[in-house]
């Protein structure tokens, strides 16, 4: 395998990331125009998973320092990332209709989008990362379902940690 299968991970990882960043901020702010404020938190959502995503990058790298064939071990969680990149394309593709709708559409239709697309999408992204996770298992194994753990568990994390960092209420 190529490497193109890290590369689009990372790209969704990253991606994910600055979703997660701008999820952390929707919503609280009445103010109409707040491009700037919604394009800053999607770039802190991004700061933060280009640092929580180095931990998948370490633990692929551990795995293929410490096996003894590197070649087929690499194989092996390319195979495994083509698993996990397979279910997440999938969901990528409904989250990117969605927020296509939302930014494109008319206010009623893009409050619609919302609520029946990015809404429902939002509490499914742990089912899509198991289902990511079983993808990478059946691909590649146990190493390869070590980074994905790794690389799903790094994603879930960055909405609570930009949400406590910069949009906790001051007590």
């Amino acid at each position: 395998m190529t490497s193109a299968v890290p590369v689009a991970l990372l790209f969704l990882g990253l991606l994910d990331a600055t979703f997660s960043g701008f999820r952390a901020y929707a919503g609280r702010d009445a103010r109409i125009r707040k491009h700037r404020a919604t394009a800053r938190a999607a770039l802190r959502g991004l700061a933060v998973g280009a640092v929580v995503l180095l931990a998948p990058v370490l633990t692929a790298s551990i795995v293929l320092l410490s096996a003894p064939d590197r070649a087929a071990t690499y194989d092996t969680l390319s195979a495994g990332g083509l698993g996990y990149l397979l279910p997440l394309t999938a969901y990528a593709v409904a989250v990117l209709l969605s927020l296509a709708a939302y930014f494109l559409l008319p206010f009623r239709a893009s409050t619609l989008a919302m609520v029946i697309g990015l809404g429902p999408l939002t509490l499914l992204r742990p089912l899509a990362l198991a289902a990511a996770c079983a993808g990478a298992f059946l691909g590649g194994g146990w190493p390869a379902l070590l980074v994905g753990t790794v690389a799903g568990a790094a994603v879930l994390s960055v909405e609570p940690v930009v949400h406590r960092r910069w949009y906790q209420p001051a007590l």
